[in-house]
């Protein structure tokens, strides 16, 4: 229960790490604990369902807005990425966050910063393929964040499905304690994923792209009732060409824990895939569901 000095707290800005360590330490010095959600703004529903779990589990609710130059390749769209800072803060108002951290691309890289965080295995293959040094910029943006706020609880979506597993590696492996917890991706009401990205589409790619989580779940269905992954694959690559997807650049299954490919699901298993509708790269993911023991 969040009580009523919470409830009409307003949101505070900060922008340099000693400000927002100095804030941190007034809650801690409450005995209040905080939830870090990290993102890069142009905030949508999926971003406030973040919050939300946050607030469920904390006092204090901490986001982060930073677009990370370090996780774009040169080719990417860094400087086109959707941002929209007076809509971002209207809705952590709205929805009663206690501390934006918003740091500048030299507070965070400061002259002569030459470290990179790297997490092997979970970061390659599907995105890892297709991105080089993606995931090395996450993973040392998100070490960053979580040393310089220290959170009980840091919130990720299950749409970035790979990149969730790395932080949950890489705060495993550093022993930096916090929690990272994942939350279920926000659909559109036609199963569409919610992305900042989803704002490139045209009229008539919008139109076409919740063909890829349909895909993806038929997919899912005939892997929980026990088909081989490969037949269900090739049709699905099938299925998106002639929706408009091109390049599909990886319609695949795998393992949910250690994201190995599977022939078959016979643990927990997901379907991932990343294609291109027009100009915009799509990723999307969902769990193979099997159906309950009589």
């Amino acid at each position: 229960m969040i009580d009523e000095a919470l409830e009409t707290a307003t949101l505070q800005t900060v922008h340099d790490i000693a400000a927002l360590r100095a804030t941190i330490g007034d809650f801690r010095a409450r005995g209040e604990t905080v939830a870090l959600i990290p993102t890069m703004g142009a905030l949508h529903e999926g971003h406030l369902a973040l919050v939300r779990a946050g607030r469920k589990s904390c006092r204090r609710t901490v986001v982060s807005i930073f677009v990370n130059p370090t996780q774009f390749g040169p080719h990417e769209d860094f400087r086109a990425y959707p941002r929209d800072e007076a809509g971002d803060l209207a809705k952590l108002r709205a929805a009663r966050v206690d501390v934006l951290f918003m740091p500048a691309v030299a507070e965070m890289y400061p002259a002569g910063f030459s470290t990179t965080v790297s997490v092997g295995g979970l970061s390659e293959g599907l995105c890892g393929d297709f991105r080089p040094g993606h995931f090395a910029g996450v993973a040392t943006i998100v070490a960053k964040l979580l040393l310089q706020s220290l959170p009980d609880v840091a919130l990720f979506g299950e749409k970035d499905y790979q990149q969730l597993m790395v932080i949950k590696r890489l705060a495993r492996d550093l022993d930096i304690p916090v929690r990272i917890e994942g939350v279920p991706t926000v659909r559109e009401a036609d199963g569409l994923a919610l992305s900042s990205r989803n704002a490139y589409l045209s009229p008539a790619e919008r139109s076409a792209a919740p063909m890829l989580h349909c895909v993806l779940a038929e997919i899912a269905a005939g892997l929980a009732a026990g088909k081989d992954a490969a037949p269900l694959l090739a049709a699905g690559r099938d299925a998106l060409a002639r929706a408009g997807f091109t390049p599909v650049q990886y319609l695949e299954a795998r393992d949910a824990e250690t994201l190995a490919p599977v022939a078959r699901a016979e643990g927990p298993t997901r379907v991932f895939a990343a294609a291109y509708l027009g100009q915009t790269r799509l990723i999307d993911n969902v769990p193979v569901e099997k159906p309950p023991l009589p």
